[in-house]
C-alpha cells in the first residue's frame, strides 16, 4: 500500500509524508508507561532498594513504614503500584504481606527504553 503526502492546506503543495506505523502498539506502550509511571515517584523508588537491599529477598509492608516515614495506608498503596506494574510481587502471610523483586523485573526494566 503506498502512502500519499500530506498536503499543505494553504499552498495545497505536498510538504512531508507521513511517518510510518509506530514501532509500539497502544497496548505494549501502555504497559510499558506503566512501569515507567510506577518509577517516577521517589518513595517508590526507595521502596524498591529497600526491598532489593533486605538480606532475606523479601520485605514485611510492617517494615516499610519507618524508613519512609509513611502511614502504611499510603506504603500498602505504593507497593500496589509497583506490584500492579510488574515490579514487586506480594505475597500473604496472615495479617502481613510480604514484598520481594520480580525475578528479572529490573532488567527487563533496563531494557525498556533501549528497546524502542
Amino acid at each position: 500500500m503506498k502512502t500519499l503526502p500530506v498536503l499543505d492546506p494553504i499552498t495545497d503543495e505536498a510538504c512531508c509524508t507521513p511517518a510510518g506505523q509506530p514501532a509500539l502498539g497502544a497496548e505494549e506502550a501502555k504497559q510499558k508507561a506503566l512501569v515507567f509511571k510506577a518509577l517516577a515517584d521517589p518513595n517508590r523508588l526507595r521502596l524498591l532498594s529497600i526491598v532489593k537491599a533486605e538480606s532475606s529477598g523479601e520485605s514485611c509492608v510492617c517494615d516499610l513504614t519507618d524508613p519512609l516515614d509513611l502511614g502504611q495506608p499510603t506504603v500498602s498503596h505504593h507497593l500496589k503500584i509497583l506490584v500492579d506494574a510488574g515490579l514487586l510481587h506480594r505475597e500473604k502471610r496472615g495479617t502481613w504481606a510480604y514484598y520481594s523483586l520480580v525475578p528479572g523485573a529490573l532488567e527487563r526494566t533496563a531494557g525498556l527504553l533501549a528497546a524502542l
